[in-house]
């Protein structure tokens, strides 16, 4: 809102209002807009710190996080200086802790990745070694009955000639 970025500025609301008024260009919409009457109502039930906005007239301005830094830079005042290189400084940081939870990710994904393979030639050898364990089906025995005789040797065809030949 306006009136806290003001207050973190050490400026009044209505200078900061100006400077705004003065490069109108420097804010597009993603950076700050107007609030609307049901918002400001809203605003002012939820946020205690800004109960005197109920009897300001003007709808207050807010700001998104580019716009607070554009607001430091319009504004001239030593304050806005130093909360301006703050915040930019605190982006940065933000931006190595994000670049650094990347790589972090990147490599839990790849260890998932080798874990996945490894469970499954895990899973493959576990079921080998349980087949191996595994007590071997005993030999069924035949249905019926079997009857084993003593050879009998018979005699081939060709040595029966012979034998009557003589």
């Amino acid at each position: 809102m306006d009136a806290d970025l003001a207050m973190l500025y050490g400026v009044p609301t209505r200078v900061l209002n100006q400077a705004v008024k003065r490069n109108l260009r420097r804010f597009p919409r993603d950076f700050m807009f107007k609030l609307s009457q049901p918002e400001k109502d809203q605003v002012i039930t939820i946020c205690d710190h800004l109960k005197n906005l109920k009897y300001a007239k003007a709808l207050p301005n807010a700001f998104t996080e580019h716009g607070a830094i554009m607001a430091a830079s319009v504004l001239n005042t030593e304050k806005a200086i130093q909360i301006s290189v703050f915040v930019v400084r605190a982006f940065v940081k933000l931006r190595e802790m994000l670049s650094t939870h990347k790589e972090l990710a990147h490599k839990l994904a790849e260890l998932e990745r080798k874990l996945q393979n490894h469970d499954e030639s895990i899973k493959s050898l576990v079921v080998a070694i349980r087949q191996l364990m595994a007590s071997p089906e005993p030999k069924k025995r035949p249905i019926g009955f079997l009857v084993e005789e003593p050879r009998v040797p018979y005699r081939s065809s060709k040595g029966s000639k012979k034998q009557k030949t003589q």
